[in-house]
C-alpha cells in the first residue's frame, strides 16, 4: 500500500467503529501558554479531558500534524542521524472523551494492526505499566488482562513510569499507558536475540508503533496527581513508522513519504543518497524531514522570525542550509525548490499548504538567502579568529593560515598534536550574531585539527536562556475552586453587564509583578482572539469593585485578569465590560474585513491574511503581498472601504455549518482551528463573508471614517497596514489640516506646495555652491599640509628600510566626509605616505588615517587595525576600516595630538 492508502485505512476502520473522522488541528498552537506548537495529537483536545469543555462527539479519530523541537518533548538532534525521529510528524490517533476505555482500545489497536494491516503477531510486544510506589500509582492489572486476551504473557512487558505513564508537560491530563512495538529485524537476528530485550532500548529496527494512552489524571503544580471528571483515551500511532513497517522499509526515510523528496534533491544538487550513516546522507533525510516542517508551519500562520515560536522555525531552516551548504556543496537557496513538490503530495490531506504555495515558497526561499549571505560572513569570521589563533602559536608566529596556508602548516600542527581551542564565547558570539549553529562550528573546527570549548559555550547559551526565561517566566498556582460549574459560557455578543459567579480563581507571577486569573460561570468579556485585543472593565462583588485588565483565553477557557481577588469570593458578581473601548475596537475589526476585501479587489486574490491585530486606537493588518503598496493603491483601498461605510450595509452574523459558510463564499484564515459550527460574520454577501469570532458593529456606518496611515514590510512576501476609524481617523485628519495650514502661514503662500518646491531648488543651489567654496578650501588646506612633509623610515617585511612621506595635523573642516576626501586627496600628490588628519567637529574627535598601496603592501601596515589598535582607545570611540582608508571617531579632543604622535612612532 501507499502511505496514502494507508492513512485512509486507518481512519476508514475507526469510522466503522462510530469514530467521527476530525480535521487537524493547526500545528502552531493559539490560546495555550504552555505550547509553542502542537506537539501531540491530544493537544487540541486538552479541555475535553480538563472537563472544560464538552466535546461534539464521545468518539473521534484523526491525523495530526506534530511537531517537536523544543521543550521536554525535543527530537531535533536525533532527525536524520537517525532513521525514525522527525521534527514534524504525523499521528495517527483515536480518542473517547468519557466514552470507551481500556478493553475497545486494547482490542481494536491489536485487531487494526494484526487483521487489517496483517502485521506478524510474533513481531509485536505490548508493554503495561508496572506502578510507581513514589506515586503511589498500582500496577495497570485492567490493561494487562486485557492483553492476555490477545497476546501471549511473555510478549506482555511491564514498564516504569519513564516508557510507561503519558504527561504531556509539568502539570495537566496523564495516565498510565500501553505501547505496541514492533520487531523489524530480519529472522536471523530475531533468532540471535529475543526481541523482548530490545524493546525501549533505543534498538533502530525495534519501535513503538503505538501507544494508548489512558487518561485518569490531572498533573497540579505541586506534582500530586487529581482524578479527571472522567476517563478518556488517547491513542496515537506515528504514521511513518507505520508506513516503514507495513512496506517493508528499515527506515523511515526509504519509504514514499520521503523518496520522492530525496529524488528530488538528488536531481537539484547531483548528489546521491548511499543509504549510509555519512555525512552527506544525514543531510539528505534533514532535508526530506526540515522541509515538511519549515512548510507546514508558515502554511499555518507561524513565520520565521528572532523570537519565539518563529525562531523555532529559523532554527529548524537554517540546520538544514548548514547541511547543504557544508555536506552537499550547494551554496545557493535549496529548500523552497522542494516546496511545491511538498504542497502536491499533501494536497489531498493538508490542502492549506497548497493552496499557498506561492507564498510560502517565496518566504522559505528569503529566508535561505538571508541565511547564505550571514553564513559566508560567519565563515570569513572564523577564518579570522582562527588565523589570530594560530598566529600566537610560537612556531607558526607570522604564517597566514586557512585561504592562504599550505597543507603544510596545517600538517605541522596535526604532526606537533598543538590544536587550538576555539573560545565557547566565540562560538556563541557566532551564534547569537550570525546564527551560527553550533554544531557547524565545530565542524569546521574539526577540519583544522582544533576544538570548540563546548562547556564554555553551553554556559553563554545558558546565561543567555536564564535571562530569557527569567524576563518571560510565569509561576501558575493551581485553581481554588469557588463555585463548581458544568462549563463557562461567553454571552458577551450581545450583553455587556450580567449577574454572574466567580467559578475558581489562582495566583500567577510572571516578569516580578503578581496577578490572579479569575473564571466566571457566564462572562460578557470577550477573550483576545483572531488579532483582536481582550476586554477590561470591572467585577462588582457586593461594595467591592475589582478591575478586570484584561482578558484571554487558556485553551478554551476564559480568563479574566485582576490584581486581586474579591474578599468574599463566593457572593454574587456583577461583571462590566468597558462598553466604549469595546466599540472602538468593533469599529476597526469590522473595518478590518472591509479593508481585508477591498485589498483583494485593488491587489489580486492572492491577498491573504497572515496577522492582525485589533483594539480601540489602531488596526494593524499583515497580508500576503510581494510588493510594496503604490499611493495611487493605498488611496484606491481607502477609497473602497470609505465607500462601504457610507453605504451604512448592516453586518449580519451567522451560525452554520463550516461547510454552508465555505460554499457561501466566506473566507477561513489558514492557522486557525473551526468548529463544525462556525460564526459567519456577512457584510452584503457580494463583498465580505469571513469566518470570525471577534465582536462587530451594527452597520458599517458606525465606523464613521477610515484611513490607511501606514504601509510598511514584516516579512518576506508580507506587508503590514496601519489604520483609524472613527474619532481616532477625525482626529488624524484634524491634526493634518492643522499642520497643513501652520506650514502655509510659515511660508506666507498661498501654494504651500509651490513654495517648498522653490525651498528645495534654493537649497540644493546653495549645497552646490558651498561644495564648491569647501572643494577650494580644502585644496588650500591640501596645499598647506604638503609643506609639513616630513620623510619617515619604516622597515619592509623583508626588514629592509623603506622612506616614506608622513603628515600628521589637525584640521579645521566641516565634516568626517570632508575629512575623508582631503586624506584620500595625497594619493594624487604623494607616492609612498601614511596620512593621519584628525579635526574637532562639533565638539567630537574625528580621525582619518590613509595608507598609499605601496606602503601597505611593502610593509604589510593596516589603516583598519591601526584605528582599532591605536586610535579608538585613545579618543574612548570606535572606528575600522580598510587597508588603506580607515576611520574614527571618539569623545577625547584633547587626544588628537596624542593619535598623531602614536601612530606615527607606531611606524618606526
Amino acid at each position: 500500500m501507499t502511505a496514502a492508502q494507508i492513512r485512509q485505512q486507518f481512519l476508514d476502520f475507526f469510522k466503522e467503529k462510530g469514530h467521527q473522522i476530525v480535521p487537524s488541528a493547526p500545528i502552531v498552537v493559539k490560546n495555550d501558554p504552555t505550547l509553542l506548537f502542537t506537539n501531540a495529537g491530544m493537544n487540541q483536545f486538552k479541555d475535553y479531558f480538563l472537563g472544560n469543555k464538552t466535546p461534539d462527539a464521545k468518539r473521534v479519530a484523526d491525523t495530526q500534524k506534530c511537531l517537536r523541537v523544543s521543550g521536554k518533548h525535543n527530537d531535533l538532534e536525533e532527525v536524520g542521524v537517525d532513521t525514525y525521529h522527525h521534527t514534524m510528524f504525523e499521528m495517527l490517533g483515536n480518542w473517547s472523551f468519557g466514552d470507551y476505555f481500556k478493553k475497545e482500545a486494547i482490542a481494536w489497536s491489536w485487531e487494526l494492526l494484526t487483521e487489517v494491516y496483517k502485521i506478524d503477531k510474533s513481531r509485536l510486544y505490548v508493554t503495561v505499566f508496572e506502578g510507581d510506589a513514589k506515586e503511589n500509582l498500582p500496577f495497570d492489572q485492567e490493561a494487562y488482562d486485557e492483553w492476555k486476551k490477545w497476546t501471549i504473557e511473555e510478549r506482555i512487558l511491564k514498564g516504569n513510569k519513564k516508557d510507561n505513564f503519558w504527561e504531556m508537560g509539568d502539570t495537566g491530563p496523564c495516565g498510565p499507558c500501553s505501547e505496541i512495538h514492533v520487531d523489524c529485524r530480519s529472522d536471523e537476528e530475531r533468532a540471535a536475540v529475543e526481541g523482548a530485550t530490545l524493546v525501549n532500548a533505543d534498538h533502530p529496527q525495534v519501535i513503538e508503533i503505538w501507544n494508548n494512552v489512558f487518561m485518569q489524571f490531572n498533573r497540579l503544580k505541586d506534582g500530586s496527581l487529581q482524578p479527571l471528571p472522567a476517563t478518556h483515551v488517547d491513542t496515537g500511532m506515528g504514521f511513518e513508522r507505520l508506513v516503514r513497517v507495513l512496506q517493508g522499509k528499515t527506515s523511515n526515510y526509504d519509504t514514499d513519504v520521503f523518496t520522492e523528496t530525496i529524488k528530488l534533491t538528488e536531481q537539484i544538487t547531483g548528489k546521491q543518497y548511499d543509504f549510509s550513516d555519512s555525512k552527506q546522507a544525514v543531510a539528505f533525510r534533514v532535508l526530506a524531514d526540515h522541509i515538511r516542517a519549515i512548510a507546514f508551519t508558515i502554511a499555518d500562520g507561524q513565520l520565521p522570525s528572532s523570537n519565539g515560536a518563529g525562531y523555532v522555525i529559523r532554527r529548524i531552516l537554517r540546520r538544514a542550509v548548514r547541511y547543504y551548504y557544508s555536506y552537499l556543496d550547494y551554496k545557493t537557496p535549496l529548500l523552497f525548490q522542494l516546496l511545491p513538490h511538498i504542497a502536491n503530495q499533501f494536497e489531498q490531506v493538508f490542502p492549506e499548504l497548497f493552496l499557498q504555495k506561492d507564498f510560502v515558497t517565496r518566504v522559505i526561499k528569503e529566508e535561505e538567502e538571508s541565511f547564505l549571505r550571514t553564513l559566508e560572513k560567519g565563515i570569513k569570521r572564523f577564518d579570522e579568529y582562527y588565523n589570530n589563533k594560530l598566529a600566537e602559536l610560537p612556531e607558526h608566529k607570522g604564517n597566514a593560515v586557512l585561504g592562504t596556508s599550505t597543507n603544510d602548516v596545517i600538517s605541522q600542527i596535526q604532526e606537533q598534536n598543538n590544536g587550538i581551542v576555539i573560545d565557547g564565547k566565540f562560538a556563541f558570539e557566532l551564534n547569537d550574531t550570525y546564527g551560527f549553529p553550533v554544531d557547524l562550528t565545530s565542524l569546521m573546527a574539526q577540519e583544522v585539527n582544533a576544538v570548540v570549548d563546548i562547556n564554555a559555550f553551553e554556559a553563554e547559551l545558558k546565561q543567555q536562556k536564564d535571562r530569557s526565561r527569567a524576563a518571560t517566566a510565569i509561576d501558575t498556582e493551581d485553581w481554588v475552586t469557588v463555585n463548581e460549574i458544568d462549563k463557562s459560557t461567553f454571552v458577551g455578543y450581545n450583553d455587556l453587564l450580567i449577574d454572574t459567579r466567580l467559578a475558581r480563581y489562582r495566583k500567577v507571577k510572571a516578569k516580578g509583578k503578581e496577578q490572579y486569573q479569575l473564571v466566571l460561570e457566564t462572562t460578557p468579556f470577550y477573550a483576545e482572539s483572531g488579532g483582536q485585543v481582550g476586554d477590561t472593565g470591572v467585577l462588582v462583588f457586593g461594595d467591592e469593585e475589582i478591575s478586570v485588565t484584561d482578558t484571554k483565553k487558556e485553551n478554551d477557557l476564559i480568563i479574566h485578569f485582576a490584581d486581586k481577588i474579591p474578599a468574599q469570593p463566593e457572593q454574587a458578581v456583577v461583571a462590566k465590560v468597558d462598553w466604549e473601548r469595546r466599540i472602538l475596537t468593533s469599529y476597526n475589526h469590522t473595518a478590518t474585513h472591509l479593508m481585508h476585501a477591498a485589498l483583494r479587489q485593488v491587489l489580486g486574490a492572492h491577498v491573504a491574511q497572515k496577522g492582525s491585530m485589533v483594539n480601540a486606537n489602531v488596526l494593524r493588518f499583515d497580508f500576503s503581498h510581494f510588493a510594496k503598496m503604490t499611493d495611487e493603491e493605498i488611496r484606491k483601498v481607502e477609497q473602497i472601504v470609505n465607500e462601504k461605510i457610507r453605504e451604512n450595509i448592516p453586518v449580519v452574523i451567522k451560525e452554520m455549518s463550516k461547510e454552508d459558510a465555505i460554499a457561501m463564499g466566506a473566507m477561513a484564515l489558514f492557522g486557525e482551528k473551526y468548529g463544525d459550527t462556525v460564526r459567519t460574520v456577512i457584510i452584503d454577501p457580494n463583498y465580505s463573508i469571513e469566518l470570525c469570532g471577534g465582536t462587530h458593529v451594527g452597520h458599517t456606518g458606525m465606523i464613521g471614517v477610515f484611513s490607511i496611515n501606514a504601509e510598511s514590510a514584516v516579512a518576506a512576501g508580507v506587508r503590514r497596514i496601519e489604520a483609524l476609524t472613527g474619532p481616532a481617523a477625525i482626529q488624524y485628519y484634524a491634526d493634518k489640516v492643522a499642520q497643513s495650514k501652520q506650514i502655509t502661514e510659515l511660508l506666507k503662500a498661498k501654494d504651500p506646495i509651490k513654495a517648498i518646491e522653490k525651498l528645495m531648488e534654493d537649497k540644493a543651489a546653495l549645497e552646490k555652491r558651498l561644495e564648491g567654496m569647501e572643494a577650494r578650501q580644502l585644496v588650500g588646506v591640501r596645499n598647506e599640509l604638503l609643506q609639513k612633509d616630513e620623510m619617515v623610515n619604516i622597515k619592509t617585511t623583508a626588514g629592509q628600510e623603506f622612506a616614506i612621506n608622513f603628515i600628521g595635523d589637525i584640521v579645521e573642516v566641516s565634516s568626517m566626509d570632508a575629512l575623508r576626501k582631503l586624506a584620500g586627496d595625497f594619493k594624487n600628490h604623494l607616492r609612498d605616505h601614511v596620512i593621519v588628519l584628525c579635526s574637532n567637529i562639533d565638539g567630537k574627535a574625528n580621525v582619518v588615517i590613509a595608507i598609499s598601496d605601496t606602503v601597505a603592501n611593502a610593509a604589510t601596515i593596516d589603516a583598519g587595525e591601526v584605528i582599532k589598535n591605536i586610535v579608538a582607545p585613545l579618543i574612548k570611540g570606535g572606528g575600522g576600516g580598510q587597508k588603506t582608508l580607515a576611520t574614527a571617531g571618539g569623545t577625547e579632543v584633547g587626544q588628537l595630538k596624542e593619535v598623531i604622535q602614536q601612530v606615527k612612532a607606531s611606524l618606526v
